[in-house]
């Protein structure tokens, strides 16, 4: 320090020292912490959540396509056996429940599980895009393209078949012998030599029911936490046994028909 004229004037070294002690001592006021947001809608609005709804109506659509593969078999019985399963199905629960009521239901938890499929589908893909709105540089591997193409393409011609089938075989819209024959005359005549192009669209599509059922199962597996490392080449066996079942359950009647096997 130094004195002028009896004034006392601080160095820059006391000036230092000042702020130094000053911020030594001062108190430091924690930072905020950011108000943590949560996810709107949510269990359901999370992307496990809609894997788990793409796997639970999945679920439900294999049940659905294993009864559906074993009904249709019954044409290798005969026309009178596959005549009373269609019967059957009808009339299931009578008549506890009126005409058509079970099966009525089963088919309302089968479109609101498609409904919910699809919009799961929809939406973790959205979601994927939006977390990488920038497309990657490096081309993809050959079989994470050729999945997404069987995944997104196969569910679009799946529909589209669905609408055709039940137009053909449930309303008879499309099918030679129309709606008022019986079950087994329509499955016929829906498939029968001169509609080769039927069954041929009929066996694609089964091809990528097939396709798009085994990579869903696989996924499935995943996402309930199946797959350890211990059963990962059990369950993908499984996935893809079980989808070489149905192909072939499905493919084995028009095929049969379209060549003359079952008339």
């Amino acid at each position: 320090m130094t004195w002028t004229d009896q004034c006392w004037i601080p160095s820059v070294d006391d000036v230092t020292a000042t702020i130094e002690r000053g911020a030594a001592t001062a108190s430091v006021t924690p930072p905020r912490k950011a108000p943590t947001r949560k996810k709107p809608g949510g269990f359901l609005g999370s992307s496990n959540g809609k894997k788990a709804v793409m796997a639970v109506t999945g679920a439900v659509m294999v049940l659905f396509l294993l009864g559906h593969m074993l009904g249709n078999l019954k044409i290798f019985f005969g026309r009178e056996s596959f005549n009373d399963y269609a019967h059957a199905l009808r009339t299931l629960l009578e008549p506890l429940v009126p005409y058509r009521t079970l099966l009525t239901l089963v088919e309302i938890a089968l479109v609101a599980s498609v409904g919910l499929h699809m919009w799961a589908a929809i939406s973790l893909s959205r979601r994927a895009g939006k977390a990488r709105p920038v497309k990657y540089v490096a081309k993809k591997s050959q079989a994470g393209g050729y999945t997404t193409h069987i995944m997104r393409w196969g569910g679009v011609t799946i529909v589209l078949f669905v609408i055709w089938h039940l137009l053909d075989l449930t309303f008879g819209v499309v099918n030679p012998k129309g709606f008022d024959a019986a079950p087994a005359d329509r499955m016929i005549a829906g498939f029968e030599v001169s509609r080769w192009w039927v069954t041929l669209i009929y066996v694609v599509a089964v091809v990528m029911v097939g396709l798009h059922l085994r990579h869903g199962l696989w996924s499935a597996f995943q996402t309930l936490g199946w797959a350890g490392h211990g059963r990962y080449r059990l369950l993908r066996a499984s996935a893809a046994l079980v989808s070489a079942v149905l192909v072939i359950g499905f493919l084995a009647p028009p095929l049969a028909i379209t060549f003359g096997v079952v008339k």
